[in-house]
């Protein structure tokens, strides 16, 4: 059989290859920040440097993000109104709207604001710090730049990931409730009583430690984008792209490893699922 036969399998398995390579220096430098972390927090995480990182990616990402919950909310009342007023369950709309709302809808549409928003522009920021050799000034100056840059990041996103999801998760509430309500005519209170009986206690921690681990891996994998970006303008543009993406692709393998770990608590603690007559 002739080699060239083999050159498409060759070239899979050489992308095969580098790609495990790329992940396990992912992993390497992960390990070095977590560690750096760990060991010195006071050193890492200094009030000064935290406290602006914050301000951005919380405060100033609270818009944006209620009003995607906002808009939400108001879209998937809309839009499922009448298949389930065909079925006589337009009461029950609440409870299901909000269940996933808050167990699912907010916490990932929070993390993809934060990873388009802040992401990009950490991948940037660094990767620029690359390209203008601040980053081989601060080794030479006897600082870790994985320790000073990373930690503040990394606990920023898992801090304000979660408090933005609050803010999701209620304005998606209310823009269901809006609608369902004062459009077509569903009781309050019932709106509320079968929001209660979806909803269990475990449920909106199950959000928020959602939020917490995808606001880690957006900070972990914005900042390995950017200290690992090519040099040059290009280099920080793909940099902060890449960063978006890959942070995306992990939001969704998350959810999806701990859609399955929540279940199985909740079945554990309390059972098994809500039933709702």
């Amino acid at each position: 059989m002739p080699i060239a036969a083999f050159a498409p399998v060759s070239a899979l398995g050489s992308r095969v290859h580098d790609a495990i390579g790329r992940f396990g220096l992912f992993v390497r430098f992960s390990g070095q920040a977590l560690g750096a972390l760990i060991r010195s927090p006071r050193a890492t995480l200094r009030w000064r440097e935290l406290a602006p990182l914050l301000l951005e990616v919380g405060t100033a990402s609270i818009p944006v993000v209620a009003l995607t919950g906002l808009m939400v909310g108001l879209i998937l009342s809309i839009e499922g109104y009448t298949q389930f007023a065909a079925i006589g369950a337009e009461r029950r709309m609440g409870g299901i709207i909000n269940a996933n709302v808050v167990k699912q809808i907010g916490p990932v549409l929070a993390a993809v604001m934060v990873a388009g928003r802040v992401g990009g522009a950490i991948a940037a920021e660094i990767g620029a710090m690359r390209i203008s050799e601040q980053l081989d000034a601060m080794r030479a100056a006897g600082a870790n730049p994985v320790a000073r840059l990373v930690g503040p990041r990394v606990v920023a996103c898992m801090v304000m990931t979660p408090i933005l999801t609050v803010y999701s998760d209620a304005l998606g509430a209310f823009g269901a409730w809006a609608v369902l309500t004062q459009v077509y005519g569903v009781p309050s209170t019932e709106y509320w009583h079968y929001t209660s009986l979806f909803l269990v206690t475990l449920d909106p921690l199950n959000g928020l430690l959602k939020a917490a681990c995808f606001g880690g891996a957006i900070g972990l994998i914005s900042c390995y984008k950017g200290f690992s970006c090519a040099p040059g303008a290009a280099g920080v543009g793909r940099a902060a792209t890449s960063a978006f993406v890959v942070s995306f692709v992990a939001i969704v393998a998350i959810n999806l490893l701990l859609v399955e770990f929540m279940n199985a608590l909740t079945v554990w603690i309390y059972g098994g699922l809500p039933r709702v007559l």
